[in-house]
């Protein structure tokens, strides 16, 4: 299986432009999945509730759902998207995975960041796995990273890869991944931006650093600061099902949470 994502850098507010760049980037390339980062079409930085849900999508609806189906359906491929959901009278930070035939699957952020709280409506659709091709999919968003539990979750519903939209202000989560890899086996793709943003009295660096990481802890491919990119790994997903670590170790059964 071919997993691959696009780190980009948007320019805030113009959807059709940063569409079009993600577009035309991976027009050549090959993949199976393909993994954008969290509100990758619109930017971050929102003045306003009201501002973010003119940016926002109905699931199934816009733009960016039409043209990225198109491209689903054209390369027979999954792709992992970050947008503004808007879902009646809520708003959610959330990520899509979007199928070949136009289904999709919907997942709304758990771990809202700093003053992501002032515009969306915590995430209430849970962590979930589902299939694409025989591999075993889970979605996170960004600073869902910085709980352990999040990835755990997903490995425990029995996750191998799991797709992480992301737009990363913290230096730390590049290589805390290694570790959410490394302590569930599982293969994990990180998808970053970059570029820095000036909006509502605040002014952000996204640290890009994307990154596909193998259970082993192994960085399979990796994006350099400041600049966009693509990235693709072939994987086998079913190292992700071993949690073997020694002959007398295997890292789910020998948990013991009524002492945690």
């Amino acid at each position: 299986m071919l997993v691959s994502l696009y780190q980009n850098n948007p320019a805030f507010g113009q959807v059709e432009k940063n569409l079009d760049e993600v577009l035309s980037a991976v027009a050549d390339k090959s993949f199976d999945i393909l993994v954008l980062p969290e509100l990758f079409a619109t930017g971050y930085i929102f003045e306003s509730r009201e501002e973010a849900i003119s940016l926002g999508d109905i699931p199934g609806k816009g733009i960016v759902f039409d043209r990225l189906k198109r491209l689903a359906h054209e390369r027979d491929a999954l792709i992992i998207y970050g947008f503004p959901e808007i879902a009646e009278a809520k708003l959610f930070n959330s990520s899509m995975a979007l199928f070949p035939d136009g289904t999709f699957k919907i997942y709304r952020k758990t771990h809202l960041f700093n003053t992501e709280k002032k515009f969306f409506d915590p995430g209430d659709s849970g962590f979930f796995v589902f299939e694409f091709k025989g591999a075993r999919i889970g979605m996170m968003i960004c600073f869902d990273w910085r709980f352990p539990e999040a990835a755990r979750k997903l490995a425990l519903l029995g996750s191998q890869v799991i797709c992480h939209p992301s737009n990363l202000v913290l230096p730390h989560c590049p290589d805390a991944m290694i570790t959410r890899a490394l302590e569930n086996n599982v293969f994990t793709i990180t998808a970053n931006r970059i570029g820095t943003e000036n909006r509502a009295g605040q002014s952000l660096r996204f640290i890009d650093r994307s990154r596909i990481i193998a259970p082993s802890g192994h960085v399979l491919s990796e994006l350099p600061h400041d600049k966009p990119g693509f990235v693709v790994s072939e994987i086998d997903p079913q190292l992700a099902d071993n949690k073997q670590i020694t002959a007398g170790n295997d890292i789910f059964a020998d948990r013991r949470p009524e002492f945690y």
